[in-house]
Protein backbone atom coordinates (compact mmCIF):
# COMPACT_ATOMS: atom_id res chain seq x y z
CA UNK A 1 0.00 0.00 0.00
CA UNK A 2 1.33 3.53 -0.65
CA UNK A 3 0.17 5.66 1.91
CA UNK A 4 -0.17 9.28 1.88
CA UNK A 5 1.58 10.39 5.47
CA UNK A 6 3.31 13.93 4.18
CA UNK A 7 -0.27 15.74 5.39
CA UNK A 8 0.38 18.74 7.72
CA UNK A 9 -2.96 20.04 7.64
CA UNK A 10 -5.14 16.55 7.93
CA UNK A 11 -4.95 13.62 9.96
CA UNK A 12 -6.98 10.63 10.53
CA UNK A 13 -7.21 10.58 13.76
CA UNK A 14 -9.30 7.10 14.59
CA UNK A 15 -11.38 4.48 12.21
CA UNK A 16 -13.77 2.74 14.20
CA UNK A 17 -17.17 1.14 13.92
CA UNK A 18 -17.92 2.28 10.05
CA UNK A 19 -16.64 5.90 10.72
CA UNK A 20 -13.50 8.27 10.32
CA UNK A 21 -12.45 11.18 12.91
CA UNK A 22 -10.56 13.32 10.76
CA UNK A 23 -8.98 16.90 11.78
CA UNK A 24 -9.01 19.69 8.61
CA UNK A 25 -7.14 22.49 9.58
CA UNK A 26 -8.83 23.76 12.91
CA UNK A 27 -11.70 21.36 12.75
CA UNK A 28 -12.83 17.55 13.46
CA UNK A 29 -15.41 15.48 11.36
CA UNK A 30 -16.95 12.88 11.52
CA UNK A 31 -17.84 10.93 7.85
CA UNK A 32 -19.15 7.19 7.58
CA UNK A 33 -17.10 4.60 5.77
CA UNK A 34 -18.60 1.06 5.16
CA UNK A 35 -15.39 -0.65 4.55
CA UNK A 36 -14.54 -0.16 8.58
CA UNK A 37 -15.97 -2.93 9.94
CA UNK A 38 -14.19 -3.23 13.66
CA UNK A 39 -14.21 -1.69 16.97
CA UNK A 40 -16.83 0.28 18.73
CA UNK A 41 -18.67 3.71 17.84
CA UNK A 42 -16.60 6.99 18.08
CA UNK A 43 -17.49 8.87 20.90
CA UNK A 44 -15.34 11.99 20.71
CA UNK A 45 -17.18 15.11 20.29
CA UNK A 46 -16.32 16.07 16.60
CA UNK A 47 -17.24 19.85 15.38
CA UNK A 48 -19.32 17.96 13.12
CA UNK A 49 -20.88 14.48 12.08
CA UNK A 50 -22.62 13.49 8.85
CA UNK A 51 -25.41 11.43 9.84
CA UNK A 52 -26.77 8.44 6.96
CA UNK A 53 -30.52 8.90 6.14
CA UNK A 54 -30.36 6.36 3.67
CA UNK A 55 -28.09 4.89 1.12
CA UNK A 56 -27.78 8.11 -0.78
CA UNK A 57 -29.06 10.81 1.21
CA UNK A 58 -27.58 12.30 4.89
CA UNK A 59 -27.25 15.39 6.73
CA UNK A 60 -24.19 16.60 9.09
CA UNK A 61 -25.02 17.82 12.81
CA UNK A 62 -22.65 20.29 13.42
CA UNK A 63 -21.70 20.70 17.56
CA UNK A 64 -20.25 24.17 16.78
CA UNK A 65 -20.00 26.93 14.38
CA UNK A 66 -17.73 25.91 11.42
CA UNK A 67 -17.07 28.64 8.70
CA UNK A 68 -19.05 27.59 5.40
CA UNK A 69 -15.56 26.67 3.92
CA UNK A 70 -11.80 26.82 5.06
CA UNK A 71 -8.37 26.20 3.12
CA UNK A 72 -5.92 23.33 4.72
CA UNK A 73 -2.64 23.40 2.68
CA UNK A 74 -0.68 20.06 1.08
CA UNK A 75 2.53 21.42 0.28
CA UNK A 76 2.67 23.95 -2.30
CA UNK A 77 -0.89 23.57 -2.52
CA UNK A 78 -3.88 24.80 -1.17
CA UNK A 79 -7.44 23.68 -1.35
CA UNK A 80 -10.83 25.00 -0.39
CA UNK A 81 -12.61 22.31 2.46
CA UNK A 82 -16.30 22.21 2.59
CA UNK A 83 -18.93 19.62 4.08
CA UNK A 84 -20.89 18.78 1.20
CA UNK A 85 -24.51 17.65 1.17
CA UNK A 86 -22.71 13.97 0.41
CA UNK A 87 -20.30 13.97 3.13
CA UNK A 88 -17.38 14.65 0.96
CA UNK A 89 -15.35 17.57 1.86
CA UNK A 90 -13.82 18.92 -1.54
CA UNK A 91 -10.76 16.76 -0.82
CA UNK A 92 -9.55 13.16 -1.18
CA UNK A 93 -6.52 12.90 1.22
CA UNK A 94 -5.28 9.29 0.23
CA UNK A 95 -4.68 11.04 -3.45
CA UNK A 96 -1.78 12.87 -1.67
CA UNK A 97 0.62 9.88 -3.08
CA UNK A 98 -0.67 10.30 -6.71
CA UNK A 99 -0.20 14.50 -6.54
CA UNK A 100 3.52 13.65 -5.53
CA UNK A 101 3.98 10.87 -8.39
CA UNK A 102 2.75 13.26 -10.84
CA UNK A 103 4.80 16.16 -9.74
CA UNK A 104 8.31 14.20 -9.48
CA UNK A 105 7.71 12.50 -12.42
CA UNK A 106 6.86 14.96 -14.65
CA UNK A 107 9.67 16.76 -13.31
CA UNK A 108 12.18 14.06 -13.77
CA UNK A 109 11.10 13.75 -17.33
CA UNK A 110 13.17 17.46 -18.73
CA UNK A 111 10.37 17.68 -21.27
CA UNK A 112 7.27 20.04 -21.42
CA UNK A 113 4.42 17.55 -20.87
CA UNK A 114 0.73 17.61 -21.71
CA UNK A 115 -1.89 16.59 -19.45
CA UNK A 116 -5.39 15.16 -19.37
CA UNK A 117 -7.16 14.88 -16.36
CA UNK A 118 -10.83 13.31 -16.65
CA UNK A 119 -13.42 12.90 -14.08
CA UNK A 120 -10.86 15.65 -12.21
CA UNK A 121 -13.29 16.54 -9.43
CA UNK A 122 -11.58 19.74 -7.96
CA UNK A 123 -8.53 19.53 -9.57
CA UNK A 124 -5.79 18.22 -6.45
CA UNK A 125 -3.82 16.40 -9.60
CA UNK A 126 -4.62 19.37 -11.65
CA UNK A 127 -2.28 21.59 -9.49
CA UNK A 128 0.26 18.85 -8.63
CA UNK A 129 0.59 19.01 -12.47
CA UNK A 130 0.41 22.53 -13.18
CA UNK A 131 2.88 23.09 -10.21
CA UNK A 132 5.14 20.90 -12.08
CA UNK A 133 5.31 22.75 -15.16
CA UNK A 134 2.90 20.50 -17.12
CA UNK A 135 -0.17 22.18 -19.61
CA UNK A 136 -3.29 20.69 -18.10
CA UNK A 137 -6.90 19.82 -19.91
CA UNK A 138 -8.96 19.77 -16.63
CA UNK A 139 -12.44 17.71 -17.50
CA UNK A 140 -15.76 16.89 -15.31
CA UNK A 141 -19.29 16.71 -15.90
CA UNK A 142 -19.97 18.49 -12.88
CA UNK A 143 -19.88 22.52 -13.42
CA UNK A 144 -19.77 23.21 -9.74
CA UNK A 145 -16.60 20.56 -9.11
CA UNK A 146 -14.93 22.81 -11.96
CA UNK A 147 -15.04 26.23 -10.34
CA UNK A 148 -14.17 24.62 -7.12
CA UNK A 149 -11.20 23.62 -9.16
CA UNK A 150 -10.61 26.82 -10.32
CA UNK A 151 -10.49 28.44 -7.24
CA UNK A 152 -7.84 25.81 -5.53
CA UNK A 153 -6.04 26.65 -8.71
CA UNK A 154 -6.54 30.44 -7.62
CA UNK A 155 -5.49 29.95 -3.48
CA UNK A 156 -2.64 27.76 -4.89
CA UNK A 157 -1.31 30.68 -6.88
CA UNK A 158 -1.19 28.49 -10.15
CA UNK A 159 -4.56 30.66 -11.93
CA UNK A 160 -1.89 32.15 -14.27
CA UNK A 161 -0.33 28.55 -15.57
CA UNK A 162 -1.72 26.94 -19.42
CA UNK A 163 -4.89 25.29 -18.06
CA UNK A 164 -7.99 24.32 -19.62
CA UNK A 165 -11.04 24.14 -17.85
CA UNK A 166 -13.77 21.84 -18.84
CA UNK A 167 -17.22 20.88 -18.57
CA UNK A 168 -18.45 18.06 -20.65
CA UNK A 169 -18.89 13.99 -20.70
CA UNK A 170 -15.42 12.15 -20.61
CA UNK A 171 -15.99 10.01 -23.55
CA UNK A 172 -17.46 12.38 -25.84
CA UNK A 173 -14.83 14.70 -25.27
CA UNK A 174 -12.18 12.04 -26.03
CA UNK A 175 -13.89 11.43 -29.10
CA UNK A 176 -13.81 14.94 -30.31
CA UNK A 177 -10.49 15.51 -29.24
CA UNK A 178 -9.43 12.01 -31.43
CA UNK A 179 -11.17 13.83 -34.78
CA UNK A 180 -9.57 16.91 -33.97
CA UNK A 181 -5.90 15.51 -33.68
CA UNK A 182 -5.08 16.57 -30.17
CA UNK A 183 -2.62 14.58 -28.34
CA UNK A 184 -1.31 14.60 -24.83
CA UNK A 185 1.76 12.99 -22.81
CA UNK A 186 -0.13 11.60 -19.90
CA UNK A 187 -3.77 10.98 -18.95
CA UNK A 188 -4.90 10.90 -15.34
CA UNK A 189 -8.92 9.53 -14.83
CA UNK A 190 -10.33 8.81 -11.32
CA UNK A 191 -13.80 7.63 -12.82
CA UNK A 192 -16.82 6.90 -10.28
CA UNK A 193 -18.72 3.41 -9.59
CA UNK A 194 -21.55 5.22 -11.56
CA UNK A 195 -22.45 8.77 -12.20
CA UNK A 196 -24.38 10.83 -15.29
CA UNK A 197 -22.75 13.23 -17.85
CA UNK A 198 -24.01 16.46 -18.82
CA UNK A 199 -27.03 15.34 -20.45
CA UNK A 200 -28.06 13.02 -17.97
CA UNK A 201 -26.22 10.20 -19.70
CA UNK A 202 -25.53 6.98 -17.67
CA UNK A 203 -22.56 6.00 -16.46
CA UNK A 204 -21.40 2.50 -14.79
CA UNK A 205 -17.80 1.79 -14.53
CA UNK A 206 -17.74 -2.02 -14.89
CA UNK A 207 -19.95 -0.94 -18.67
CA UNK A 208 -17.95 1.49 -20.15
CA UNK A 209 -13.95 1.79 -18.42
CA UNK A 210 -12.71 -0.58 -21.31
CA UNK A 211 -14.34 1.30 -24.03
CA UNK A 212 -13.10 4.50 -22.17
CA UNK A 213 -9.59 3.04 -22.14
CA UNK A 214 -9.42 2.64 -25.44
CA UNK A 215 -10.43 5.94 -26.43
CA UNK A 216 -7.93 7.11 -24.16
CA UNK A 217 -4.82 5.10 -26.11
CA UNK A 218 -5.91 7.39 -29.16
CA UNK A 219 -5.32 10.12 -27.87
CA UNK A 220 -1.68 9.66 -26.28
CA UNK A 221 1.02 11.32 -27.97
CA UNK A 222 4.00 9.71 -29.52
CA UNK A 223 6.31 9.43 -26.57
CA UNK A 224 3.56 9.20 -23.63
CA UNK A 225 5.19 9.45 -20.44
CA UNK A 226 2.37 7.89 -18.40
CA UNK A 227 -1.61 6.98 -17.35
CA UNK A 228 -2.82 7.11 -13.95
CA UNK A 229 -6.03 5.51 -12.90
CA UNK A 230 -7.92 5.89 -9.39
CA UNK A 231 -10.49 3.81 -8.46
CA UNK A 232 -12.91 3.71 -5.60
CA UNK A 233 -15.35 0.74 -7.32
CA UNK A 234 -15.84 -2.05 -4.39
CA UNK A 235 -14.45 -5.44 -5.83
CA UNK A 236 -12.20 -3.86 -8.00
CA UNK A 237 -8.75 -4.98 -7.02
CA UNK A 238 -5.30 -3.64 -8.25
CA UNK A 239 -4.96 -7.01 -9.62
CA UNK A 240 -8.16 -6.32 -11.86
CA UNK A 241 -7.24 -2.74 -12.45
CA UNK A 242 -3.44 -4.25 -14.10
CA UNK A 243 -5.09 -6.91 -16.18
CA UNK A 244 -7.21 -3.96 -17.46
CA UNK A 245 -4.42 -1.95 -18.44
CA UNK A 246 -2.63 -4.40 -20.27
CA UNK A 247 -5.65 -5.45 -22.03
CA UNK A 248 -6.49 -2.04 -23.27
CA UNK A 249 -3.65 0.54 -23.23
CA UNK A 250 -1.05 -2.80 -23.38
CA UNK A 251 -2.01 -3.86 -26.63
CA UNK A 252 -0.33 -0.85 -28.76
CA UNK A 253 2.51 0.07 -26.22
CA UNK A 254 5.35 -1.59 -24.57
CA UNK A 255 3.94 -0.44 -20.86
CA UNK A 256 5.22 -1.09 -16.99
CA UNK A 257 2.45 -1.49 -14.99
CA UNK A 258 2.12 -0.82 -10.92
CA UNK A 259 -1.16 -1.19 -9.20
CA UNK A 260 -1.48 -0.47 -5.20
CA UNK A 261 -3.92 0.06 -3.04
CA UNK A 262 -3.37 3.85 -1.48
CA UNK A 263 -4.04 4.60 2.20
CA UNK A 264 -3.94 6.77 5.41
CA UNK A 265 -2.22 5.99 8.52
CA UNK A 266 -4.09 6.22 11.45
CA UNK A 267 -2.85 8.18 14.57
CA UNK A 268 -4.87 6.46 17.19
CA UNK A 269 -3.93 2.53 16.15
CA UNK A 270 -0.53 3.22 13.59
CA UNK A 271 -2.11 0.96 11.04
CA UNK A 272 -3.39 1.72 7.44
CA UNK A 273 -6.69 2.42 6.38
CA UNK A 274 -6.90 1.54 2.61
CA UNK A 275 -8.79 3.98 0.51
CA UNK A 276 -9.36 2.59 -2.47
CA UNK A 277 -6.44 1.89 -5.53
CA UNK A 278 -4.25 3.19 -8.42
CA UNK A 279 -2.78 1.93 -10.92
CA UNK A 280 0.11 3.30 -13.34
CA UNK A 281 1.00 3.01 -16.44
CA UNK A 282 4.34 4.40 -17.65
CA UNK A 283 6.02 3.74 -21.79
CA UNK A 284 9.32 1.98 -22.26
CA UNK A 285 12.30 1.11 -20.45
CA UNK A 286 13.56 4.45 -19.69
CA UNK A 287 9.82 5.73 -18.61
CA UNK A 288 10.03 2.48 -16.16
CA UNK A 289 13.86 3.99 -14.78
CA UNK A 290 12.11 7.28 -14.39
CA UNK A 291 9.47 5.88 -12.72
CA UNK A 292 11.57 4.25 -10.09
CA UNK A 293 12.94 6.98 -8.62
CA UNK A 294 9.42 8.46 -8.35
CA UNK A 295 7.76 5.20 -6.44
CA UNK A 296 9.68 2.13 -4.56
CA UNK A 297 9.77 -0.67 -6.93
CA UNK A 298 8.40 -0.15 -9.65
CA UNK A 299 7.12 -2.86 -11.89
CA UNK A 300 9.24 -5.11 -13.76
CA UNK A 301 8.71 -5.92 -17.07
CA UNK A 302 5.95 -8.79 -17.26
Amino acid sequence: MRCASNWKDYELLDASAGERLEKWGDYTLIRPDPQIMWGESIKTNADARYIRKDSKNGEWQFNRTLKDSWNIKYKDLTFKVRPTGFKHTGVFPEQAVNWDFCDDFIRKSGRKIKVLNLFAYTGGATLACLNAGAEVCHLDAVKSMVEWAKENARLSGLSDKPVRWIVDDAGKFLQREIKRGNKYDAIILDPPSYGRGTNGETWKLEDCINSLLLLCEKVLSEEPLFLLMNSYTTGLSPSAVEYLMRMTIGKRHKIHVQADEIGLPVKSTGLALPCGNTAIIVFGEEGRRTAADCLTNFAKEV
